[in-house]
């Protein structure tokens, strides 16, 4: 089914799921829905880690008439259930980016759809742009996951096609908006939950200009961080951070740490110019500081845990999956195959890292597991006992010089 709904399917729509979250785009769409849909309206809004309070977004929903009215706290679920999984594949997008945005979505998704299950709605819509990648994500999931569901993009039907169109509308329909809060947003288009914060627009639309120092809000600079380093030991089970300094924490409360302690020593900052899933490109800046510290801690784990030809492998699958991610196929065929095989190689990443923190920089300076397998006796530069002959290197280099060999013999040049 088309997600631009004619108006002969329109009268179909009887019950809308809203991805909600009371700020000026979704206050509209609600006003928007039921004058161009006549339905029914039931808000969803997912506390992920963003850092402001969802709980208003309860009485401006009432204040617009809604009477289904769904607010959840999702962080330990976001964390356990999408960043942990992310994570045991060290997934990173392009190189840099440790696509914090794009692994809330399938997650929304989710809610999305089982909430318009457990109400009986016949649509779920969203306030992304038809500019962007997460209308792409926001839809992919639900048709995974509810293959006749309508879905109502607003942004690619209205014509409030600018900040000063949608203030207008606003204003006609009395639909009250918190000018003076209006009035103090940051330039910036930020999107945040427990994993990152994102910057993009305003000054930041030209590649050249550099991000101000006063934009970032979870990191100092590593300028200004402590001139004496941070350590910390981190415990992983089956790939997954499950103690911090000896103390076990929760996924949420896991990274909600790391966050702070990264920020306090400027990790986790990143501005990158990526390439959309919609064929632009565009420049953004991120704060990823827990999620830093946990990808040096888990890399670092499995160089002493995994068999090498495992690492190798999985590091080869690991750009196809960060891009699964990236465009919006965390519910696919594909994706899940690919995670079977990571948690399987997992069984075996076990123990301790111990991490430096310092101006920016995440180093191991130590690492043990009972599932090691580091040995000694064989790696050490001094008297082996015999635990290695090294005459037996002689062999595998000829057998793989062979072919070289024999091209040089034939007389074929390489220079």
């Amino acid at each position: 089914m088309s997600s631009n709904t004619t108006a002969t399917n329109k009268q179909n729509i009887k019950k809308v799921v809203l991805a909600y979250s009371g700020g000026l785009d979704t206050s509209i769409i609600i006003k928007w829905l039921e004058e161009n849909y006549g339905c029914e309206i039931v808000t969803f809004t997912a506390d992920i880690g963003q850092g402001e309070e969802v709980e208003p977004a309860r009485e401006k929903a009432k204040a617009a008439g809604v009477k289904e009215i769904y607010i959840e706290d999702l962080r330990e679920e976001f964390v356990r259930d999408f960043v942990f999984p992310m994570f045991r594949a060290n997934t990173i997008y392009e190189g840099e980016y440790l696509l914090g945005t794009s692994i809330a979505r399938p997650l929304i998704s989710k809610r999305l759809i089982e909430i318009a299950n457990e109400t009986g709605a016949d649509a779920i819509s969203h306030g992304a742009t038809g500019k962007g990648n997460d209308q792409v994500r926001f839809e992919l999931g639900a048709y995974a996951l509810k293959p006749g569901v309508a879905i109502i993009a607003p942004w690619r039907e209205w014509d409030l096609n600018s900040r000063e169109s949608l203030m207008k509308y606003a204003e006609e329909h009395g639909i009250e908006i918190d000018y003076q809060k209006q009035g103090k947003k940051s330039p910036y288009s930020m999107d945040a939950n427990l994993l990152h914060i994102s910057y993009e627009g305003d000054i930041l639309e030209d590649p050249w200009t550099e991000a101000e120092d006063d934009m970032w809000r979870w990191s100092v600079s590593p300028e200004q961080a402590p001139d004496e380093p941070t350590y910390i030991e981190i415990e992983y089970k089956k790939g997954d951070p499950v103690a911090l300094n000896g103390e076990a924490l929760s996924p949420a409360t896991m990274l909600e740490t790391l966050n702070k302690l990264g920020g306090d020593n400027g990790v986790g900052r990143l501005d990158i110019v990526e390439n959309r899933y919609v064929g632009m490109k565009s420049r953004g800046c991120y704060e990823t500081p827990g999620g830093t510290i946990m990808l040096k801690g888990h890399r670092s784990m499995e160089s002493l845990t995994l068999d090498r030809e495992v690492a190798h492998l999985k590091d080869s699958l690991m750009p196809k999956y960060a891009e699964l991610i990236y465009n919006g196929y965390w519910w696919s065929p594909e994706r899940e195959m690919m995670q079977k095989m990571i948690d399987e190689s997992q069984q075996y990443v076990n123990g301790t890292v111990r991490l430096k923190l310092y101006k920016g920089s995440v180093t191991c300076v130590g690492r043990k597991s009972e599932n090691s397998l580091f040995d000694e006796a064989i790696a050490t530069f001094e008297d082996d006992e015999g635990s290695y002959n090294q005459a037996d290197a002689e062999g595998f280099i000829k057998l793989n010089a062979l072919r070289l060999r024999i091209a040089s013999q034939k007389g074929r040049k390489l220079l």
